[in-house]
């Protein structure tokens, strides 16, 4: 007896993989659906044995599992799109009451606060002074930088 899977049997379990990712947020069976899609479109173009669908379901699936986690999440990382909150906060200037040398941060005080902090660890490019004026150029995760 010899199993005959169609095309568009992929499909359909791929789509049902793609939408299940909706309701369990792993964020993995995503990439199960879209290899089983791939599958499909592959059925398209060849004709293939069962064995051959299921070892292409696999390829496909870790394939754009590490595409996913290696290239196209860490990219998406470093973008630097922030929340409306934090780029309210740039442009805001403060005073330098610690100059940041080396690894070590400086920090900056505010007269009125910042996010909810009157003062803050910053970075900044350059030489600067005590008492000096800075402006936020923008907000990292729990320093600024800063710029003149």
């Amino acid at each position: 007896m010899d199993i005959e899977i169609l095309y568009w049997y992929w499909f359909v379990v791929g789509l049902v993989l793609v939408i299940a990712e909706i309701f369990i947020p792993s964020f993995t069976i995503l990439w199960f659906g879209v290899g089983a899609i791939l599958v499909g479109i592959s059925m398209l173009l060849f004709d293939l044995q069962i064995g051959m669908q299921i070892l292409l379901w696999t390829i496909f699936s870790v394939i754009s599992t590490v595409i996913w986690f290696k290239v196209m999440k860490p990219f998406m990382a470093t973008r630097k799109r922030q929340p409306k909150f934090l780029r309210s906060a740039i442009g805001e200037t403060g005073v330098v009451t610690k100059i940041p040398a080396g690894q070590t941060f400086g920090r900056v005080r505010f007269s009125t606060p910042v996010l909810d902090k009157d003062e803050w660890s910053f970075v900044f490019d350059g030489e600067v002074k005590l008492g000096e004026s800075l402006e936020i150029k923008e907000v990292l995760n729990d320093h600024l930088v800063m710029k003149k």
